[in-house]
């Protein structure tokens, strides 16, 4: 199994970043390769930087609300550029009865307030094949 490369960051105007900072430490010190892009980021600059650095997953952090608008805008993109079948994880807080909206909508996973290290870890393991 490859080691991994996950892509972090925020969309929009959201500028909490203590969750997905200490996610990312996590990641990192699971062995994973984190790439954190930080905040105020646009669907584009996110799924070209997926191309860019070849990166197996996209995991995304939405504390405002707009986790629906930009799953939609993240499959019309990673169709258009031909890497659709790239995983895509949010977290966050999302309302629970989003979840399924989310996975129809082509997020691989989304994890939710409380949700442990080791539940994220071994997740991103079994999204990479491992």
């Amino acid at each position: 199994m490859s080691r991994g490369k996950i892509i972090v960051a925020k969309l929009g105007l959201d500028g909490h970043t203590n969750g997905i900072r200490i996610v990312s430490k996590w990641l990192q010190d699971a062995g994973f390769e984190v790439v954190y892009m930080g905040l105020y980021n646009t669907p584009e600059k996110v799924i070209k930087a997926m191309l860019q650095e070849d990166a197996d997953i996209l995991g995304l952090s939405f504390l405002e609300g707009s986790h629906m608008y930009y799953a939609e805008k993240l499959r019309e993109l990673a169709i258009r550029y031909g890497i659709e079948g790239r995983k895509i994880v949010f977290g966050g807080v999302i309302p629970p009865d989003d979840v399924e909206k989310l996975k129809a909508l082509g997020i691989s996973e989304v994890f939710l307030p409380g949700t442990s290290k080791e539940k994220i870890i071994s997740t991103i393991r079994t999204l990479l094949g491992g």
